[in-house]
């Protein structure tokens, strides 16, 4: 009896200890081996190496403003008006069968919500010529909506639009006087119809500006340069710094293809903001003008005026009756600072300028030949200036020598004669001596004085005559600089010339 219970008791306690061991020893793996001795391992079992706690910190930052800014910016999709004068659409249209009375086409772009209210700041290019109805708003929820063009303004570039609703996240302004060169940047956008579209990179330049960009002498051109990838479409899109703060409005490449090359561009967030809120308080911007035509420094300039190094923005020519006319601003100031800040090439003091108001009051701190000096200027709008640069004034009498005839100035490369009536008229002024060959790669040539203009002053003194250019500059030696102003038909121009 004893022996009949002892077997399976034995059998039992055998099975216990083989499932403990089945189930302690037997992986998929080895199941696996034992189905497929042939299979083959796909990849490294482990990562070739580890990232370090700065990349990771560094990843984590751009995810993490990626993320929190994806929301603000919004697609924009515009239906335009096409010009029925343009050749190339009738060539085109013709071509392709399209009907000649079809004159619409469609656009895309992108902007920034700047209030919880919806609304959303992007490029005028983006907006310019839609038809009524014609923009539409898609958010990162992808709810399309109808918008509203509330204003816009071509000389910065910037519109603001207006859609319905509550509760959308607004994009943080950043503080552009805390940006810096090199620092990381993100692009968030809409590029080539490719919706909420990241890309990163660093701020490669600022007050960058005077490439022509809008076809304006008025335009504000003073761009944050940065290397994240911008194409069509990012237009209007959002710079980011990596707290998610806002620092730029994209709006331009540096392109030879029509797509990104390299090199991108946007509006300064302070520039933005000043047009905004002027926008949406009033519906057009009250921007202040100074009633002044600039020109950046050099080193010929600098030397020109008694300056010890180059800085500040030279004042080229004055608008007549200007605030900068009525507050004593002469040719040849070198502007310094503008209420203590400093200026160093006219797109950046543009910009400065553009964000103050008409009526309001600004301090100049210029430099006139040896001497530092302060001037107060109300701004006011442009409109009320009837934009002409004040003729240069001359003694109404010229005196006629023998001496007043053509001249040629060899070692400078270029040669002068006197005013015709037909010249005075056309150029408004009664004395001078006009430009009339210079020699390519020439000094004068170098320093930009071209044909066609009338040399009105020269070292601070009026040019009467020719006689009297040759008379000023026969005193100069080697090395000193003469400042002559130039009188165009279009424009005056400083020329700062270096006698060899």
């Amino acid at each position: 009896m004893k022996r009949s219970i002892f077997a399976p008791v034995l059998l039992i306690g055998l099975g216990i200890i083989i499932g403990i061991f089945l189930i302690s020893n037997i992986t998929p793996d080895f199941v696996g081996s034992l189905l497929a001795k042939d299979k083959i391992e796909i990849g490294a079992p482990a990562a070739p190496a580890t990232a370090s706690n700065s990349a990771k910190i560094i990843n984590d930052a751009l995810s993490n403003a990626s993320e929190a800014v994806l929301p603000t910016v919004v697609y924009i999709d515009v239906e335009t008006e096409v010009s029925q004068d343009n050749q190339f659409q009738n060539e085109f249209h013709r071509f392709f069968g399209i009907p000649q009375g079809e004159r619409r086409q469609r656009g895309s772009g992108s902007g920034v919500i700047v209030t919880t209210d919806g609304y959303i700041v992007t490029n005028n290019h983006v907006v310019a010529n839609a038809v009524e109805n014609g923009i539409k708003v898609t958010t990162i929820d992808k709810r399309i909506h109808n918008a509203t063009l509330i204003g816009h303004d071509p000389l910065t570039d910037i519109a603001v639009l207006k859609i319905e609703g509550e509760g959308f996240q607004a994009a943080h302004f950043g503080n552009i006087e805390k940006l810096r060169i090199g620092e990381m940047a993100i692009a968030v956008g809409n590029p080539l119809g490719l919706n909420s579209t990241v890309t990163s990179g660093i701020i490669s330049a600022i007050g960058r500006g005077n490439f022509g960009a809008r076809k304006s002498s008025y335009a504000v051109e003073n761009y944050i340069q940065t290397d994240a990838a911008i194409n069509p479409g990012n237009s209007g899109g959002g710079l980011f710094d990596l707290n998610g703060s806002l620092i730029g409005i994209n709006t331009a490449i540096a392109t030879e293809t029509g797509t990104y090359i390299g090199y991108g561009f946007a509006i300064p967030i302070d520039l933005v903001k000043a047009v905004v809120e002027d926008i949406i308080e009033d519906g057009e911007v009250n921007r202040g003008y100074i009633g002044i035509s600039l020109r950046n420094m050099d080193a010929s300039f600098a030397k020109g005026v008694g300056l010890d190094k180059i800085k500040g923005v030279m004042v080229q020519s004055v608008l007549a009756d200007s605030p900068a006319a009525k507050a004593g601003i002469e040719e040849a100031d070198v502007i310094l600072m503008i209420d203590g800040k400093e200026v160093n090439s006219s797109s950046e003091l543009q910009s400065v300028v553009a964000t103050y108001r008409a009526g309001d009051e600004i301090n100049l701190t210029l430099f006139r030949y040896g001497k530092t000096i302060t001037k107060s200027i109300t701004l006011k709008s442009r409109d009320s200036d009837d934009m002409v640069f004040k003729g240069i004034e001359t003694p109404d009498e010229q005196k006629e020598t023998e001496e007043a005839g053509p001249l040629k100035f060899e070692e400078l490369g270029f040669e002068v004669a006197p005013l015709t009536d037909q010249i005075k008229n056309e150029y408004n002024i009664q004395s001078g001596a006009l430009i009339t060959d210079v020699q390519r790669y020439s000094v004068a040539a170098d320093r930009g004085l071209f044909p066609n203009g009338v040399i009105v002053k020269a070292d601070r003194q009026d040019v009467n005559s020719p006689a009297e250019l040759k008379s000023i500059l026969k005193n100069k030696h080697s090395g000193d600089v003469v400042m002559m102003q130039v009188k165009y038909q279009e424009t005056n121009q400083l020329v700062a010339i270096e006698i060899p």
